[in-house]
Order: C-alpha cells, then structure tokens, then sequence
C-alpha cells in the first residue's frame, strides 16, 4: 500500500500549490470579510481543472485518483477553507452521487458540465427537523403522470446559492426507515423551488449555505437518481467519501496554521530572542506537525481504499474523525502562539480557528463518526487488526 504520489502527480500538486498560493490564499480574508466569492472565482478554478477532478476522461473530466484528490483539497483548502468546501462538496456530494448511481444518459448529460464548471453541484439530505437522524426526514415526492412532485424544506445545503445541479433526497414511501427515500437531481431551471434563507455563519463565510423550499417542485422522471426507496443507501454511500474531503479540508485549514505559527514564532521576540526558542513553543509545533502526519495518513489510507474498490466507510470515519478534531486542536494551539495577537483579524488565526470547527460538525458529527467506527468494531472481530 503506497500513499506516495508519482512524479507527474507531485509535478501537478505543485502547479496546484503555487496557483492557490498567488489566486486563492491573497483573496481569502477578504472572502471572510464580505462573506462571498468573489466574482470570476468559479472560472479560474474550472480553468485549473479542480471542478473534475476525478470525472473520468470520457466525461470531460481529469480522470485523477480519489489520493490526489484528497492532496489537491488539502492545498485549496490551506488557502482558504470555504474554497476549499466549494470544490470538495461539488465533487464528493453531487460528482460522486451522480458518478456511481446514475444512469448512462444523466452521466452524459450532468458530468460533463460539472467537470468544465459550467455548472456546480450540492446535495440535498438535511432537513431542519432531521440532522444526524436523516432517516427522519419529511421532505415528500409523489410520482404522478407529469413526474414527481416534491414539497419540504432542506436547510444546510453547502454551495446552494452557486449551484445549478441538486442532488436532492426525498421520501417516497412509508415503509421502513431504511426504505422511505428516494435520491433525484434537480436543475436550477426546474421551477417549483427557491433558495430561502442564507445562513450567517462562524466560520467559512463565504461558502454559501442555505435553505431550500421545494413547493409541488415537478422533477422529470428520467431524473431520478438509483432505485426507488434506495436514496438512504445512496446518501450514505455518498457522505463516506464526503468525509475524505471534510478530512483533507480540516488538513488544510489545520496546515496553513500551522505554517503561519511557526514562521511568526521565529521572528516574534520577548525576552531578546524568538518565540521559538523558548521549550513551551517548541513542543506545541511539535505536537501541531505529529498531529498533522497522523491526520494526513488516515485520510490517504481511506482515499486509497475509496480508490481500490476496498470498503472504507469506518477508514473514511475515522479519518474525517481525528482530522477534524486535530484542525479545531491546532488552530487553537496557533493562536496561543500568536498570544494576543491571535485573537485579532490582522493576523489568521483567528480566522482558520473559526473555520477549523466546522468540519467537526458536517458529513456527520464527531459523535456520528464515532458511532459508525464502533459498529465496524463490535461487527468485524478483525477490524482492529486491519492496518490496510
């Protein structure tokens, strides 16, 4: 099991790298400031490549592997973490779906525009009634002649304001919990549904998230996405992967704190000399770059199961798990080294702690990944041994 990139895949990081370092990082307080993306910032990523990354070739898309993809939201990301969500949540929630569940005609029709930018992706499963619990949700679609006509109200939909492709999740039946929902996409054209209500945020405020109203909303039949009564299994097929790239963005935010910490610690100066001369600083940098390796690894593990067709689902939790809670760790721990100064906007600590939380809440809680790395433990007596 190798997680090394090769050398054309470094080659392409790095061009990457430089890109957000000279394009996405500059913009990125003042992104947090107006709480937008600034216009023209969708094209250049599209330009770059970043919105298919893994669409295969035949699709319009780069083709690339699900361990590149987690490298390349690592470095958008440690540019600036609500960049960083628009790409991942385009192609882990509506790419993904779509890609895996979707039929020949709906691949040929939605890749290519999601891999060129032409249009954005987001996914539709949280209802404010319904979080953890998704199984509870009451957003209806009744198949009639004319297609499906759906009502209910979603809300914390990542990239809702700049999305023309929903993936959207929806009760169809009364049967079992398991069985309820069904799995459509939605174009932005299709009448019947409005964007209600933006949220105000802690951090990534320039993601947009939003709520949705669906009333008597009529999706065509040829857009629905699986089987009937199988959307719950799509959702959370869906989220695993999600939760590779929640890992690599809590990475990112995580890594970019990292590095402003300690390029600070080694020109601040009390006492006449560095910061970073002093034990108290040095051993937090050394927590904050082991901290960071551990949460780097996992996450690739999982990317690197995603990719070789192995299961992942606990991989991917326990990734998402300790990566995010790592991030909200080391942007705390950042911030103490900047001491007062942390706590102010002219420096970003403050700003990468504020958007380090958010990953331990979407694509499922802390607490959620904990349940689902416990069921693989008590089910399979040889989980624990499992070290690939």
């Amino acid at each position: 099991m190798n997680y090394a990139l090769d050398g054309e895949q470094q080659e392409m990081l790095n061009a990457i790298r430089d890109f957000c370092d000279n394009e996405i990082a500059p913009k990125a307080a003042l992104r947090d400031e107006e709480g937008r993306f600034e216009e023209g910032l969708v094209p250049q990523l599209a330009e770059m490549g970043l919105l298919g990354l893994y669409v295969p070739e035949t699709y319009g898309g780069a083709g690339l592997d699900c361990v590149l993809y987690a490298a390349v939201v690592e470095e958008l990301s440690a540019a600036c973490g609500a960049t960083g969500i628009l790409m991942s949540a385009h192609h882990s929630l509506c790419v993904d779906p779509i890609l895996h569940f979707g039929s020949t005609g709906q691949k040929k029709k939605y890749l290519p525009p999601l891999a060129s930018g032409e249009a954005i992706g987001c996914f539709s499963l949280t209802e404010p009634g319904s979080g953890s619990d998704a199984g509870a949700a009451r957003c209806r679609a009744v198949e009639k002649d004319d297609g499906w006509h759906v009502n209910g109200t979603k809300c914390f939909v990542t990239n809702a304001a700049e999305a023309s492709v929903i993936v959207l999740f929806a009760v169809t039946s009364g049967e079992t919990e398991k069985h309820r929902m069904t799995a459509f996409i939605v174009d932005r054209e299709t009448p019947g549904w409005r964007v209600s209500k933006l949220e105000k945020k802690l951090g990534i405020r320039a993601s947009s998230t939003a709520e949705l109203v669906f009333e008597d909303c009529v999706i065509p039949k040829e857009n629905r996405l699986g089987e009937i009564g199988r959307g719950l299994n799509i959702a959370l097929a869906t989220l695993d992967g999600g939760r590779i790239g929640v890992a690599a963005q809590a990475i990112g935010i995580a890594r970019a704190a990292f590095q402003h910490a300690r390029a600070y610690s080694q020109t601040r100066e009390q006492f006449d000399r560095p910061i970073s001369k002093f034990q108290a600083i040095q051993w937090k940098l050394a927590d904050m770059r082991t901290e960071l390796d551990a949460a780097r690894l996992l996450t690739r593990r999982a990317a690197w199961r995603k990719q070789n067709g192995r299961g992942y689902s606990a991989e991917a939790a326990m990734a998402k798990l300790y990566a995010s809670e790592m991030s909200s760790r080391v942007t705390n721990a950042a911030l103490q080294v900047y001491g007062g100064w942390g706590y102010c906007q002219e420096y970003p600590a403050e700003r990468l702690l504020r958007d380090a939380k958010i990953t331990e809440l979407y694509e499922g809680t802390s607490e959620i990944q904990r349940l689902v790395i416990a069921r693989n433990v008590l089910r399979e007596p040889d989980f624990v041994l499992r070290g690939t």
